[in-house]
Formats: structure tokens, C-alpha cells, sequence
């Protein structure tokens, strides 16, 4: 069996999601949606989750929190946390500025993740769920560090990468429908004891079949 570890970039997956209106599909049992993508001479052996915890509002910074507390009770997943930048931003149109914030630091998290891990031989192949271009160093020095490696990028939904694309060894995709048959259960058990619910603004309720998924903890 090939041992595979899949390395999430978090909010290049949300953004995903929401390019194609896949609201409902937010709580995303990762592991459940990454081992449908895999063959059967692969198995999921590390699940690492690249993302920022954000400031406010306080709505989605319920949200968030929940979906990461669900996602840790859930199934054995490693999170990795980098941070906000406010970057001021002038209106073309009416010359006013205002501060945006940006997410930085998770293609370096995750560069420096995929070459401890190789040089460690945590894995024979490496699936990267992003689109993002910037990773593509990266991957190039695997391949050349480590040639018996095999890279693969599972593509969120509603993007890709050309970059990227070219220098892995296989392309595979995270279709809307696969999206909304992976959910975690409407209710996971906090490891503090206390639930995590489905938040009502990511509509309703979980897919048939979502609960009791693959490698549940």
C-alpha cells in the first residue's frame, strides 16, 4: 500500500466552496472526501490542516471555531495555524482607504511540512489539497530531494492551477457533489466533552450516509 499524507490548505479550500455556492458544503469531513479520491492501493496515514483563525465577526469566528473543534474530535488530524496581515487598500474610484486583512504564512506552513515529512519518509506520496501556485517550489525540491516520491494536488472545487498541475504526478479534483456527500455528522462530540453542532447558516441538515464516515475517531 502506498501510505499517503494530504496536506489542506484551508482557506484556499473555503474559498472553493464558495466560488461554486457550496454553502451547505462547508462541513467538510476531510478525510471522508480525501479517501474517496484516493485508489485502492493508497491509504490516508496523515491528515494536516493549514489555516488562520480569524477576528471577527463573532458570527464566523463561532463558525469557524466549531467546524475546527469538530474537525479535531472528529478523526486523528494535525491543524496548523498562521496569521493575519492588515494591508491598507485605496478605492480607484473614490480615493478612500481602508484595511484589509490577508492570510499569510500557510503555503510556508505547508512547504515546510511536505519536506520535513519526506525527508522523514512519512509518506510515498503527498496529496496537496490546493490550488495554489505559490506551493510549487516546493514540490519541485521533493521531486528533485526525493525522487521516489509521488506529488499529487486534489483541486478544490472551482479552481486549479496550471503551475502546479505540471509539476505534480497526478491531478485529481474535489467535485461539488463528492463535497456534499462527505459531511461530517450534524453533531460531533467536542473533546472537552461538549457538542459541535452544524452551524444553522450552513443549511440544514448532513448528507445521507455523512455519518459514521471512514477512519472516524
Amino acid at each position: 500500500m502506498q501510505r499517503v499524507v494530504a496536506y489542506v490548505d484551508g482557506f484556499n479550500l473555503y474559498f472553493g466552496l464558495r466560488s461554486q455556492g457550496l454553502r451547505s458544503a462547508y462541513w467538510l469531513d476531510l478525510g471522508r472526501a480525501i479517501r474517496r479520491l484516493l485508489e485502492r492501493d493508497e491509504q490516508l496515514v496523515g491528515l494536516k490542516y493549514f489555516t488562520s483563525r480569524i477576528s471577527g465577526p463573532p458570527d464566523k469566528v463561532r463558525r469557524q471555531n466549531d467546524y475546527l473543534d469538530a474537525l479535531i474530535a472528529h478523526e486523528s488530524i494535525e491543524v496548523f495555524f498562521g496569521h493575519y496581515q492588515s494591508n491598507p487598500r485605496t478605492c480607484r474610484t473614490c480615493g478612500a482607504t481602508s484595511v484589509e486583512p490577508s492570510e499569510k504564512q500557510t503555503d510556508v506552513n505547508i512547504a515546510v511540512e511536505l519536506l520535513k515529512d519526506a525527508h522523514q519518509n512519512a509518506f510515498d506520496s503527498a496529496a496537496i489539497v490546493s490550488a495554489d501556485g505559490d506551493l510549487v517550489p516546493a514540490v519541485i525540491a521533493v521531486r528533485q530531494l526525493f525522487p521516489s516520491k509521488r506529488l499529487m494536488a486534489f483541486f478544490p472545487p472551482g479552481r486549479g492551477s496550471e503551475r502546479l498541475g505540471a509539476e505534480v504526478h497526478t491531478k485529481r479534483r474535489i467535485r461539488p457533489w463528492l463535497a456534499r456527500a462527505c459531511q461530517l455528522p450534524d453533531e460531533v462530540m467536542g473533546v472537552d466533552g461538549f457538542p459541535r453542532r452544524r452551524p444553522q447558516e450552513w443549511g440544514g441538515p448532513a448528507a445521507p450516509g455523512a455519518v459514521g464516515s471512514e477512519g472516524a475517531s
